[in-house]
């Protein structure tokens, strides 16, 4: 299948794997880059040092294209880039800030940058700054989420009508019938994340795995507006978050409500209670944990047996 963002990222497919925070490790990008997609090392819930052992490893255990989703508002940026240039990384996933700040320095490197909007607003601040692509992330999506709360369905072809680079639709997407839907809408492409979650490779803790394939539709809520909007299981923290909210509190009560590590916690320890627990909507639709590579070839199997059906209509 060839189309502008595997001729972008020169991969099989476009599939691109989020870069999830305590999730998205060197074992798992490896595994969907070798699938054929685009694997992406999250660097949001890494230290430098951590990130350059990734990437390192992550070429050891590939010789196909992988990117690095980095977070604009992380403390330690500077340090960062300096070792995505130290490292040659090729592909950069921007996300939470400004995509002036860096988009320059990173093209003129050679390197291939995407950034992460959740609005046309900032799609078109995108584009100006001259990013190669953009990943539009609808509603749906786990963890943090945009304020305006657009869906994708209504996102991809709002987009479409003003953006003339490539198009990758999130949120929402865990098979095939919605990556066709996604590439109906407009989009080049898609980005999977909650799927992935729930994959063998995922650096996340089993308990949180196991309760993405236990969620039912509901499971989840955008809450927390006040500091970064974010996708969350329904568990003992959101429950003490919305009786914050019942009782009038303020910002910086929510703050040290939300407290630090509190997505470690949940997401990388297993803390089910009081971790916070990031993902999508789709996790209704989720249903077994398996290898990152098989979740990229069921996408791709049940894309082209839909779109043939519909071919055939």
């Amino acid at each position: 299948m060839q189309n502008r963002i595997t001729e972008l990222f020169k991969i099989e497919f476009p599939i691109v794997q989020g870069g999830m925070i305590w999730t998205s490790g060197w074992r798992l990008a490896s595994a969907v880059s070798n699938a054929g997609g685009l694997g992406i090392i999250g660097a949001g819930s890494m230290y430098p040092d951590v990130l350059r052992e990734h990437i390192q490893k992550c070429k050891k255990a590939t010789t196909k294209p992988f990117g690095v989703n980095i977070p604009m508002l992380y403390p330690d940026l500077d340090k960062l880039m300096d070792i995505i240039i130290a490292e040659d990384v090729k592909i950069v996933f921007t996300s939470a800030g400004n995509p002036k700040t860096w988009t320059s320095f990173l093209k003129e490197k050679g390197i291939t940058v995407v950034h992460v909007v959740s609005s046309l607003k900032f799609a078109l601040k995108a584009q100006e700054a001259g990013v190669d692509a953009i990943v539009a992330e609808g509603f749906e999506a786990g963890g943090h989420n945009g304020r305006d709360e657009t869906t994708t369905m209504v996102l991809i072809p709002a987009l479409k009508e003003h953006i003339q680079i490539p198009l990758i639709a999130a949120g929402g997407i865990a098979n095939g019938k919605a990556m066709l839907a996604a590439m109906v809408l407009g989009a080049d492409g898609v980005q999977v994340g909650s799927r992935f979650v729930a994959s063998n490779e995922a650096s996340n803790h089993m308990n949180f795995k196991q309760v993405v394939v236990d969620a039912k539709e509901g499971a989840t809520h955008l809450t927390l507006k006040e500091l970064a909007p974010v996708r969350l299981v329904k568990n003992t923290f959101y429950n003490k978050v919305q009786q914050a909210y019942a009782e009038g509190a303020t910002t910086e009560e929510l703050k040290a409500l939300l407290g630090r590590g509190r997505a470690k916690k949940g997401m990388f320890l297993g803390d089910l209670e009081d971790g916070e627990l990031e993902i999508g909507q789709v996790s209704a639709l989720i249903h077994d944990i398996k290898p990152a590579g098989e979740i990229v070839k069921d996408i791709m199997s049940e894309f082209n047996k839909r779109k043939a059906e519909l071919s055939s209509l």
